[in-house]
């Protein structure tokens, strides 16, 4: 049974795949508005939606968790000015206010029930960009981050509350492509850190700190002033032929939370890590004038966990390897790039061990069938290269560590990865 955050998130990727084929209806006008001549210079405003996680890192004397972790989605508005250097180099700056539910909860049957959200907040920031294509900006962006997170609930029939705003700082990348006039689609994933912060006095020398993490992957269109005024690139597009097989690799990031069930009496969603991973990928795509369709066949390695340090001993939760199997369809929003929804088979191997004092143990280790969907953005660099950044939310079957579901496991990993594919055409 779909939880209730993977409902929303097959909602959001749902709206999102509209969005992005209502684009293909114009596709054939697009190629042709979407010229060298448009204009990246210039005030911008914006909306969108997104999903992620937070990851909260526990820390008290001789103890570290990292970490309690959950899902959400989120809305965003953003407003920006951007500067091109040269025909292919911009510079700029942007801010942009979220409103969400990001976070993890805690029932248990009949006595107590909480939630710890990421509410609102906002980025200001910079971002460097490239033009890869005269339609398609590549860029990485940096800045401060602020947030206000809210901790409510009941206990025992009374109720409780505890908000604390935080300031950090915000690292992501991204892709920007022309959709039709002045109107571009974006691509973003965020990395957003709050700092290590004391958030109760446990007595003389000793605290509970509180170090929050976010990743966040955001879809959404921007309006540009004056992007028809001319002043572009005058460089040519590639001529990029999308049949054929292809190989590639990527690099990524991601999150996965453990939604835990206690004999159907108490559930918390959950346990929380990050890391990165690296993915090979295999597949084939055939042309179909304004859409694309393909299968695809990637494996991953992934340094995904969630830790506990305690008196010397460190015991970890890993995501370490799994495989995928999927279908994807996309529009050609303009004459070089594809806006694309993807979908299928997952499988991911689970590991829980210990180690310290010179010992290391395996605890139990597990593997997990499930789905995944997603979507992204792929633009075409050269005659026979691309690059894309895509997001992925997976959600494996339930594990019953024991018998009689006394304890059940059912973990969630969302993905962003950037990523080059070589095309055999």
């Amino acid at each position: 049974m779909l939880t209730r955050f993977s409902a929303k998130s097959i909602f959001l990727s749902a709206v999102s795949a509209v969005a992005l084929m209502s684009a293909a209806q114009a596709a054939d006008v697009v190629q042709e508005q979407a010229a060298p001549g448009f204009n990246w210079s210039g005030l911008y405003v914006g909306f969108g939606v997104g999903t992620g996680a937070t990851v909260h890192q526990l820390s008290v004397p001789g103890l570290s968790f990292n970490g309690i972790g959950g899902n959400g989605v989120f809305g965003e508005l953003t407003a920006g000015y951007d500067y091109m250097v040269n025909e292919r180099v911009l510079l700029g700056g942007f801010i942009d206010a979220t409103y969400g539910n990001i976070g993890p909860s805690l029932s248990v049957s009949g006595f107590a029930n909480a939630d710890l959200q990421n509410v609102y907040g906002f980025d200001v920031g910079v971002r460097a960009g490239y033009l890869l294509n005269p339609n398609t900006l590549g860029y990485v962006l940096g800045g401060y981050s602020w947030q206000h997170f809210k901790l409510d609930g009941d206990l025992g029939g009374g109720g409780f509350d505890f908000t604390q705003n935080r300031g950090g700082y915000v690292l992501g990348v991204g892709m920007e492509t022309v959709l039709s006039g002045n109107w571009t689609l974006k691509t973003e994933y965020r990395y957003a850190d709050y700092g290590d912060k004391s958030v109760l006095d446990l007595g003389p020398g000793a605290s509970l700190n509180i170090e929050p993490s976010t990743h966040t992957f955001h879809i959404g269109a921007n309006y540009r002033f004056g992007a028809q005024n001319g002043g572009g690139a005058s460089f040519a597009a590639p001529s990029y032929n999308w049949t054929g097989f292809y190989a590639g690799g990527a690099l990524g990031a991601g999150t996965q939370v453990h939604d835990l069930s206690l004999a159907g009496a108490a559930e918390l969603d959950g346990i929380g890590g990050e890391g990165v991973f690296g993915e090979a990928s295999v597949g084939y795509d055939q042309d179909f004038g304004a859409w694309v369709a393909g299968l695809q066949f990637d494996a991953r390695y992934s340094g995904i966990r969630s830790k506990l340090d305690i008196a010397g001993v460190s015991i970890k939760g890993d995501a370490d390897y799994g495989f995928d199997a999927l279908a994807r369809v996309g529009a050609k929003v303009n004459e070089s790039t594809l806006a694309y929804v993807i979908g299928g088979y997952s499988w991911q191997h689970f590991k829980l061990h210990a180690s310290g004092g010179g010992a290391s143990a395996d605890i139990y280790d597990w593997g997990s069938s499930g789905f995944s969907i997603g979507g992204g953005l792929e633009t075409a660099v050269s005659n026979n290269m691309t690059v894309g950044l895509e997001y992925r939310y997976s959600q494996y079957e339930k594990e019953d560590f024991g018998s009689g579901g006394f304890l059940e496991d059912t973990p969630r990993i969302q993905t962003v990865r950037l990523g080059a594919k070589y095309k055999f055409n």
